[in-house]
């Protein structure tokens, strides 16, 4: 574990660029781009298309690392190249910027009121190929769709098994148990949600360390206790269809929590757009984001 790293993760001003669309979302973040499907036959063309509106975004002037702790990649991402180099190392030698890397495979179907993540078959081996990539960190999503305990609980006993697995290799696990923005009950999900997250870190290795990626809480301020819990590295937010200005609004009245946005960062971005257009409009995203983080 990178220790610069880690110390900038845990006490560092600035969020989390989520860039990690993979094959099933990776047609909606173009389609938000300005890249219709038909301008791809392939799984190949289209990740080459993402790849490039990825670098158009890490390599942009206003990509910075005094905004931005760290991105999280998809795996594709991580084994393309910018510039010659490949991306987290591009991302960490020339930006400064820390790589995390998506390792869940998709949700199965729904169950006692939540999706768990899908069986992730070669996680060894995608662990050895992120530590050989320099990666930092994973991230790894399931959702929660009703206050149901049995689902949760499950789901969350399902992220800390593979969040140790995860931390063994020497990475630091970003545990992410979505509870969906829209569900009439999303409140008292929350509720069950951290009670089974508490009963979880008490059971953990007090060498392990975690991060964790929560839908902003209905209750402001209402994971300030997991924030101060010694395993715990930072809480982040996920945007979970919020508008920019939506998220970052609810943002702001949850001090110490930080963004990991992705379709909220990306908002406004088009292909069609001049460099300066782009560099403009994802500097005003980028700025907005991280005031909202800062509170």
């Amino acid at each position: 574990m990178n220790n610069e790293q880690l110390n900038r993760m845990h006490t560092g001003k600035g969020f989390i660029a989520a860039l990690d669309q993979s094959g099933g979302s990776t047609p909606k973040a173009l389609a938000q781009y300005g890249i219709a499907k038909d301008a791809y036959t392939n799984d190949e063309e289209m990740f080459s298309l993402v790849h490039q509106m990825r670098t158009r975004i890490i390599k942009s002037p206003a990509f910075t690392s005094r905004h931005i702790l760290a991105a999280i990649l998809f795996e594709n991402t991580m084994d393309r190249e910018i510039d010659g180099k490949l991306t987290a190392d591009y991302l960490w030698d020339v930006k400064g910027i820390i790589p995390i890397l998506k390792v869940d495979k998709g949700l199965e179907e729904l169950e006692y009121g939540v999706q768990v993540m899908k069986p992730i078959s070669n996680l060894d081996e995608l662990l050895e190929k992120a530590k050989a990539r320099n990666i930092f960190g994973t991230k790894m999503r399931s959702v929660i769709k009703e206050a149901n305990r049995e689902g949760i609980k499950k789901i969350v006993r399902q992220q800390f098994e593979i969040g140790k697995q995860i931390a063994d290799f020497g990475l630091v696990p970003i545990l992410e148990p979505e509870v969906d923005i829209h569900i009439p009950d999303k409140k008292e999900a929350e509720i069950i949600l951290k009670e089974e997250i508490f009963k979880q870190l008490e059971l953990l290795d007090k060498k392990i360390k975690i991060m964790f990626k929560l839908s902003i809480p209905s209750e402001p301020d209402f994971y300030a206790e997991l924030m101060e819990y010694p395993h715990v590295i930072r809480v982040v937010a996920l945007s979970g269809g919020y508008s920019r200005e939506e998220a970052n609004a609810l943002l702001v009245e949850n001090h110490g929590l930080i963004a990991s946005f992705s379709r909220a960062l990306a908002e406004g971005l088009s292909v069609q757009q001049s460099d300066t257009e782009f560099n403009d409009t994802l500097s005003v995203s980028i700025n907005s984001i991280y005031k909202a983080s800062i509170t």
